[in-house]
């Protein structure tokens, strides 16, 4: 008995978890536990939402409805069309200009405000009075263009008056020069603001001591100001791409429905219950936005610099 109680007590005992183990548990429970709200959000309004519209765009399309047999004649035909082909090559043109045009008018407003402009206070009521459109509706901004750019808006009247031109302009409306113009005043906003922030986080000794070393503004905004706003002007990119790329209203209105959009593509089907062509187009719509934000992405690590 003695020799049995001897190899029992020499028997070597499972080891216990460490504290630092425990704590480590302990927080990746409770980093699941934070987790899980927004997890649940994306699924349920994101996943499942995308993963719908990719499979309706795979069901068969009727007259005037849609049956769940699988097929890809909707993909074919959207793909062998030109009209959506068209409106795809449309939408990354009217893109890509609105996008350089909110830059070109955005950073000189946003380099005043973050740079120049001192007082936070004031810096705060410029940055409202940039946000002072959004108080109105959406389609009042948009519909307000088209008084200023007709035939006989006031733009034309303006020249007239001052002997510029002879007689109206009239590419000014219902063109896809009023759709950019539309766009460009509508969401410029987005890119001034992230661009401001970013160039007002810019420390002021960095700059004073670039003008000691005999820096002229041209330097100190090239090697200086530029890299270090480049997070904003990606966030800007990313903000105006997104709601560009979606747009439908704007080439509506000031377009006079001669500017085909994919999301005027997408309005039409839906009003015609062609729901499968709906989620086609849908569904090239979302890889084109992600493959753009994956690029913006991939030029600033926003995660290192923000």
């Amino acid at each position: 008995m003695t020799t049995i109680a001897n190899e029992i007590s020499d028997t070597p005992k499972a080891p216990s978890e460490s504290p630092a183990v425990t704590r480590a548990s302990k927080d990746r429970r409770r980093a699941l536990l934070l987790l899980s709200p927004g997890v649940l959000w994306m699924v349920l309004f994101m996943m499942l939402p995308l993963g719908m519209v990719i499979y309706v765009s795979f069901w068969t399309q009727t007259t005037f409805a849609v049956e769940p047999t699988l097929t890809t004649a909707s993909w074919e035909r959207f793909m062998s069309s030109s009209t959506y082909l068209n409106a795809i090559g449309t939408t990354l043109r009217i893109w890509v200009i609105v996008l350089l045009a909110t830059l070109l008018v955005g950073y000189p407003v946003a380099l005043f405000i973050g740079l120049f402009v001192k007082n936070r206070t004031l810096q705060t009521a410029l940055l409202v009075a940039c946000v002072i459109p959004f108080w109105t509706s959406f389609l009042i901004r948009v519909i307000a263009w088209r008084p200023m750019l007709g035939t006989e808006g006031a733009i034309n009247i303006v020249l007239m008056k001052l002997g510029v031109i002879s007689e109206p302009l009239t590419f000014l409306l219902f063109s896809e020069f009023s759709v950019v113009v539309g766009m460009t005043q509508i969401y410029c906003v987005f890119m001034v603001g992230p661009i401001t922030f970013m160039i007002a986080r810019i420390d002021e000794s960095v700059i004073e001591a670039a003008r000691d070393l005999g820096a002229s503004f041209g330097t100190i905004f090239r090697r200086i100001v530029l890299p270090l706003s480049m997070p904003g002007v990606i966030v800007g990119t990313i903000f105006v791409s997104v709601m560009v790329l979606g747009e439908f209203a704007t080439a509506a209105s000031l377009s006079g429905r001669k500017v085909n959009l994919l999301g005027n593509i997408i309005v039409s089907q839906v009003g015609s219950l062609k729901w499968a062509f709906a989620a086609v187009a849908g569904v090239v719509l979302t890889i084109i936005i992600s493959a753009v934000i994956t690029l913006a992405l991939r030029v600033v690590d926003l995660r290192k610099e923000m």
